[in-house]
Parts: structure tokens; C-alpha cells; sequence
């Protein structure tokens, strides 16, 4: 079973994906920022990390930059699912490192695509 980090500040949101992730099958660990997401990636290996952006303490492309510092999350795919949909904002998050953008609301279905796309 393919283990995910789902990071968000807003603790419905969180909910949300959990929800739908472990419904397709996923172990998800959650967070409630960057930094909470970085100290569990310190603790454990994931295959694949969700992040929002616009967290406190640390956003998004902070936490992907932050971790594909670490041996570990050189090549884990890093998706940024958030309310930010400028080109400047995708550019930023390329960047910094992650594999994919999706804006919210997600699409549940769409979601789980995504993720059986870029998972190994």
C-alpha cells in the first residue's frame, strides 16, 4: 500500500483527502503545515507528498524545496493542490521542485488519477 503525506493547514481539507485518498486504497499521514510535513518526512518515507500552499510557518513550494534538499525526497512526487492557479505561482512550484499543480476544489476522480500517474 503506496503511503502519502497529505499537508494542509485547513483541517476540513485535510479531511477531505484523506477521505478520499484511503478510500482508493492510500495510507495517508497528515499535517497541518510545512513544518509539522517536513518533521514527519524526517520520521518516515512516503511515496508521494500533497501539499497546499499557503500554509503558516511554511508554504508549499517551501516544504518542496526543503525536501528535495533531503536524500529521501529526491525523487518522491511532490503534487501542490491549492486555491493559487497563476502561471507565476506553477512556475515558482516547478521551480522549487514539485511534479505536479492542481487547483482546488479537486476532483475527487481527478485526484486519484493524478496520483496513480506520478506514484511508483
Amino acid at each position: 500500500m503506496h503511503s502519502i503525506l497529505a499537508v494542509d493547514d485547513s483541517a476540513s481539507m485535510r479531511k477531505m483527502v484523506s477521505f478520499t485518498l484511503v478510500g482508493a486504497g492510500f495510507n495517508v499521514v497528515e499535517a497541518v503545515d510545512g513544518v509539522d510535513a517536513f518533521e514527519k518526512a524526517q520520521k518516515q518515507t512516503f511515496d508521494l507528498v500533497l501539499t497546499d500552499q499557503n500554509m503558516p510557518r511554511l508554504d508549499g513550494i517551501g516544504l518542496t524545496r526543503k525536501l528535495r534538499e533531503h536524500p529521501a525526497f529526491k525523487n518522491t512526487p511532490i503534487l501542490i493542490l491549492t486555491t493559487e492557479s497563476s502561471d507565476q505561482m506553477k512556475q515558482a512550484g516547478r521551480a522549487a521542485g514539485a511534479t505536479g499543480w492542481l487547483v482546488k476544489p479537486f476532483d475527487p476522480n481527478r485526484l486519484i488519477e493524478v496520483i496513480n500517474k506520478v506514484i511508483r
